[in-house]
């Protein structure tokens, strides 16, 4: 009898450690397992055993992050297993609540689980996913006609054993789970460990997962993709956005040191964990956020990279197992704040501000043209895509105050749109901007700016806003030329002709949008030594595109040849006012140089810049000519510089050709070298070859 007391012990034990751990009770040892057998065979009843045991099971808590839930299962027996089917009295269903189904005897309850439960499961990796009746998912109250507002409604749904949403129907749980397998996202990939020890366990049913960027781990939640469903989002798709803010600082860091970084919205921190990781002490990085859960989040990532949080505790501490440079030493600090973007950048300055809110960031421009240093830069992420891309009119008038149409330049056209805010915000402030960098591309709108401070700047920025006429039958483009004087037809202006053949209004007035340059071509240039040296091969192509869109021309030798590398610290204008700084002796009477009054550095700018490029760009596609083969696109880029245009790819459009020439002139030069697809003369020379062919 007692041998077999023991092993009925031994066999709830096992069954209690596969409800809480997930199956970790082979990893105990045997002498773990011995003081629960002793436990359970002194006990005296089944109930009295399951609660020693459970006890037992909490003084050792699992290996695992976080429990499965209980719905999911391999096997049927593993419900069964749920409530003691083999005792006397009346079971309640795990997966129910008393409301919905009361407790009954074992035979009855065996045959909801299986008819209810288990018949309706949806399989993952040997995962089976049964419907859970629990009150995990309610839908919202709908307030009653009496202003009272009713109790949610509890509904049927399933757990995802990836990512633990919540999914009521078996059909969107199933595409649910195709969407998992597309972006290569498995079961496993949310079980991963780390040996940092976290300040928070993780809630029920989730996860961390241990994800590394640019030699920068970060821990990420289950849902961190979705930014309804969790505070700490991460998108995998903004690392380009990354790259690109991390090689504008680091250039930055070449021309002043120390300076001042501030990540205004940290989210998971890596964008500021890489500053600090690659560019150590050069740079003093500050990373804030208004949420709690997001500043636990940043500081937990902090140990995880060796980084001391400045102004904590344990921020010299470094995880077990762990070194930085030198053993026991941090590689670098990090400030790390709970705090509103606005109030932070109106109570410090900085050298470096990047602001990427999820959405538009018109509302955090004037809290950081405040405070920034002269001569600091202010990158600006915008991910309204739908407001940027003409799908929202109505919140793009909202948030930007410009009319703008969908047209086959529209990527260019949300760059200069974001650009016009960002130099009214500075001009508010008194300071202008020099422009760059601009990328738009699926995802995000980036603009990179310098700030000038100084009235004369500012006066010089607003010049650059203007509004745009855009034909709407051929779609040419042109910025209304400055002048008070009353025009009375705008149309003149247009190189088209459209309004002379074509009845009605045939051009829209858009705007008012920036129209000068997108790019600095000798920042372009520091940038991409910066990619080399820190191994972003993701974004070189990239930048070697801009460096000829800002030079409009299409030869490569002008991005990568020798003397590119050597004479890039030439380029720009603040590039050389830094080293007149640093070979001229120092003033220490505290008035300025006259070397270095923004006026000078303006009129450096203009002599010593080089030629802006053009305004927007034709989609040879758009503009093809109908039965005609149109030539290869470098092609017939060789064929306008021949006719004496300028002309670059770009990268808003991989068809779309920047260049001086009209659309007229454009279409001219396509037609010319565009090849007919059949021609009569050919078909009645070669009948026979026509037919064959034909066949």
């Amino acid at each position: 009898m007692a041998e077999l007391k023991e092993a009925d012990a031994e066999q709830l034990h096992q069954e209690d450690v596969d409800i809480k751990g997930g199956g970790v009770s082979d990893t105990l040892v045997p002498e773990e397992r011995q003081p629960a057998e002793d436990d359970a065979s002194s006990a005296s009843s089944t109930v009295g055993k399951t609660e020693a045991l459970a006890g037992d099971n909490d003084a050792k808590p699992s290996t695992t992050i976080s429990d499965r839930h209980i719905s999911i299962q391999t096997k049927l027996e593993g419900l069964e297993v749920l409530t003691d089917l083999n005792g006397a009295g009346r079971k309640a269903c795990p997966l129910c609540p008393e409301e919905k189904f009361k407790a009954c005897y074992s035979h009855k309850l065996r045959r909801h689980l299986q008819n209810l439960h288990w018949k309706v499961y949806v399989e993952f990796e040997g995962q089976k996913m049964c419907i859970c009746h629990l009150p995990c998912r309610q839908l919202r109250p709908s307030p009653s006609p009496n202003g009272d507002q009713a109790p949610g409604r509890l509904v049927a749904h399933y757990h995802c054993v990836v990512c633990s949403v919540t999914i009521a129907r078996k059909t969107d749980m199933i595409s649910h789970l195709k969407r998992h397998v597309n972006k290569g996202e498995t079961e496993a990939s949310y079980s991963g460990s780390s040996d940092v020890p976290f300040e928070e366990s993780a809630p029920s049913g989730q996860a961390y997962e241990i994800m590394k960027e640019l030699g920068t781990n970060v821990q990420l939640m289950p849902n961190h993709t979705t930014p309804q469903k969790t505070d700490t989002y991460f998108n995998r798709k903004m690392k380009i956005n990354r790259q690109l803010v991390f090689c504008s600082l680091a250039v930055l860091a070449e021309e002043r040191n120390p300076l001042e970084s501030l990540d205004a919205f940290g989210a998971t921190g890596i964008m500021g964990l890489q500053w600090a990781k690659h560019l150590r002490n050069a740079v003093k990085v500050t990373i804030t956020d208004i949420n709690e859960v997001c500043v636990k989040m940043i500081r937990e990532n902090c140990n995880l990279n060796h980084i001391r949080v400045e102004g904590s505790r344990g921020s010299s501490r470094v995880p077990d197992g762990g070194a930085g440079d030198v053993d026991g030493v941090p590689i670098a600090t990090v400030e790390v704040a709970k705090m509103d973007a606005n109030v932070i950048m109106h109570l410090r300055s900085f050298d470096y501000i990047h602001l990427d809110p999820f959405g538009t960031a018109v509302n955090y421009l004037d809290s950081a043209f405040r405070n920034i240093r002269n001569l600091g830069i202010i990158s600006v992420t915008s991910t309204d895509t739908g407001s940027l891309y003409s799908k929202s009119l109505n919140v793009t008038m909202r948030h930007y105050g410009s009319n703008i149409v969908r047209t086959e330049y529209y990527k260019e056209l949300a760059a200069r749109m974001v650009l016009v805010t960002v130099a009214r915000a500075a001009a508010r402030c008194n300071k202008g901007i020099e422009v760059l960098l601009a990328v738009a591309v699926e995802h995000f709108v980036l603009v990179v700016v310098r700030v000038l401070r100084g009235p004369t700047q500012a006066d010089e920025s607003a010049k650059r806003i203007r509004q745009l006429i855009h034909c709407q039958w051929c779609e040419e483009r042109v910025f209304l030329k400055q002048g008070s004087m009353v025009e009375e037809n705008l149309y003149r202006q247009l190189p088209c002709n459209c309004h002379g053949s074509m009845p009605g209004k045939t051009a829209v007035e858009l705007g008012p949008l920036w129209s000068g340059p997108l790019f600095n071509s000798g920042f372009l240039r520091r940038m991409l030594c910066a990619a080399v040296q820190h191994s972003m091969e993701d974004i070189q192509p990239l930048v070697k595109t801009l460096i000829c869109e800002s030079e409009c021309t299409t030869l490569k030798s002008s991005v990568h040849g020798p003397t590119a590398l050597i004479n890039q610290v030439e380029c720009g204008v603040v590039i050389k006012v830094q080293k007149v700084e640093e070979s001229g002796t120092a003033d220490h009477s505290g008035k300025r140089k006259t070397g270095d009054e923004p006026g000078n550095v303006v009129k450096k700018l203009k002599s010593d810049g080089s030629l802006e490029h053009p305004a927007f760009y034709y989609g040879i596609h758009r503009h093809s000519i109908r039965g005609m083969n149109m030539p290869k696109l470098n092609r017939f880029l060789q064929y306008l510089t021949e006719a004496g245009f300028r002309v670059s790819r770009t990268h808003f459009d991989p068809t779309g050709v920047r260049t001086d020439a009209t659309l007229d002139q454009f279409k001219s030069v396509l037609t010319k070298y565009s090849v007919p697809t059949y021609t009569n003369t050919t078909a009645t020379q070669n009948p026979e070859e026509t037919v064959r062919a034909m066949e």
